[in-house]
């Protein structure tokens, strides 16, 4: 019963136009940053080990509505069919760094390097010419695979929460143990320092309190109230918590970056080129290759939703921590912020249109 009402979800008033909240919220932050940007320094500073505190509150509040309404039930189903699992670690370690390293070389390396400025002197005093640092960030964004909001483009899909669950957990595991070594030879870096502290706070912040939280409130609500009541009252007042929490979050993301952003449009719209264009060949890659090895269309989805999106606080707080915070490296991160939630809700609008492709029923394990 729990299955088919899910099914059912039609999409609420939020979610219907949030490409328009969206496009509003980030010219919000775009102009608070640019009108107070004492009032977005003094908020961006508040961190631990890099992770805004700020904005770790408004993704809180994005994740536990959505970890809420997870089925566990589905969850250790979705464990047990390996081919979505396997699908995207293949594209998310195997391809996706390679094709971002090829797709920035060529544009920013190759076509756009003559409209890109000379030479920038990174942390540590080392000169190098700006293209190769834009690539860096580029890099460092492709081979940190998301592992937060991809729950909420699994779920504006219609995907499997369940699945795309259990794909936020091993993408968390198999980033602690290859986005260092990976990393440091794709840049070319000896030994590359990692922030394990952001990573792991990142991780028990986004994804580990929330489900916590939402594992065992959902079981007392239930148990207490009955499933109807949970499904019919509880969720409907909770659904546009999450949607608010991510618009809070891109007004704060953009104030913290709106001076940077208005100062540099021309180099943000050259960076944008490359990082798009890979996110459509990942997403398109992952969909098709989800439909030859027959997939579910609730698994299909978030499978390429995931390879698609990108963990961008753990990027740019590698790019601050390696190259500094005015380097080319952050720039190219802060970019990946900005095309990030506009392409994946195209993305989305993708998959639900999309949806006869596959064969409906239980997914192939």
């Amino acid at each position: 019963m729990e299955h088919i009402v899910h099914e059912e979800r039609k999409l609420s008033f939020f979610e219907k136009y949030l490409t328009g909240w969206v496009i509003l919220c980030i010219g919000v932050g775009i102009a608070l940053g640019k009108l107070f940007p004492q009032v977005a320094v003094a908020l961006d500073q508040i961190s631990i080990y890099q992770v805004s505190i700020p904005i770790a509150i408004c993704l809180f509040f994005m994740m536990y509505p959505i970890m809420v309404k997870i089925d566990f039930a589905e969850v250790i189903k979705a464990g047990k069919t390996p081919k979505p699992v396997i699908l995207t670690l293949f594209v998310n370690w195997c391809v996706k760094p390679f094709t971002m390293l090829a797709i920035a070389w060529l544009f920013l390396g190759v076509l756009f390097k003559g409209w890109l400025p000379g030479m920038e002197i990174v942390k540590g005093g080392a000169q190098v010419e700006l293209f190769r640092s834009y690539i860096a960030g580029c890099i460092l964004l492709g081979i940190a695979p998301c592992t937060a909001m991809v729950l909420i483009w699994g779920h504006l899909s219609k995907g499997n929460d369940g699945h795309t669950l259990v794909m936020v957990a091993i993408n968390s595991l198999t980033m602690l143990f290859l986005y260092a070594p990976l990393g440091g030879w794709l840049l070319g870096v000896n030994k590359m320092p990692i922030p394990w502290q952001t990573i792991v706070l990142s991780v028990v912040i986004y994804v580990g309190l929330p489900l916590l939280l939402g594992y065992y409130s959902r079981k007392w609500l239930i148990a207490r109230k009955g499933f109807k009541w949970f499904e019919e009252k509880f969720l409907h007042y909770l659904t546009p918590v999450s949607i608010c929490a991510l618009l809070l979050t891109l007004i704060l993301l953009f104030s913290f970056k709106g001076e940077l952003i208005i100062n540099q449009p021309q180099i943000i719209f050259l960076i944008a080129i490359p990082l798009f264009i890979q996110t459509c060949l990942i997403f398109a890659l992952t969909y098709g290759l989800a439909r030859w090895l027959k997939l579910s269309y609730r698994d299909a989805a978030p499978s390429a939703l995931v390879g698609a999106s990108n963990h961008f606080e753990v990027a740019i707080a590698t790019s601050t921590i390696l190259f500094g915070l005015s380097s080319g490296a952050s720039l190219a991160t802060v970019v990946g912020v900005l095309i990030e939630v506009p392409v994946m809700l195209m993305l989305v609008k993708v998959c639900l249109r999309t949806q006869n492709w596959f064969k409906v029923g239980v997914s192939h394990g």
